[in-house]
């Protein structure tokens, strides 16, 4: 699984409603109202690089309110969630 985090500047007279159709988009799993230079984040999650292309400029780009964004690409994910789930299932370390 490839994670995509885009950073969104969007028309801060449509965040709430730019937000909401993110969010409808299934590869987008979450999307955060964020304070800084950004408007808004997304995490956007697929099987192939290609699909990023699919995706980010030819969906998430063209949502109205969608004024500019800023993709980076995950390498690795470190995540308390997924190292409990590991343990939950009587992981052992060697």
């Amino acid at each position: 699984m490839i994670t995509a985090i885009v950073l969104l500047k969007a028309d801060v007279a449509r965040i709430p409603e730019t937000a909401e159709v993110i969010a409808q988009i299934p590869q987008v799993t979450e999307v955060y109202s964020v304070t800084g230079e950004f408007d808004l984040v997304a995490l956007v999650r697929v099987r192939a690089h290609e699909e990023l292309a699919d995706v980010i400029p030819g969906t998430l780009n063209r949502v109205e309110g969608v004024t500019h964004t800023e993709t980076h690409i995950a390498f690795r994910t470190y995540s308390r969630h997924d190292l409990e789930a590991a343990f939950a299932l009587g992981y052992e370390e060697g």
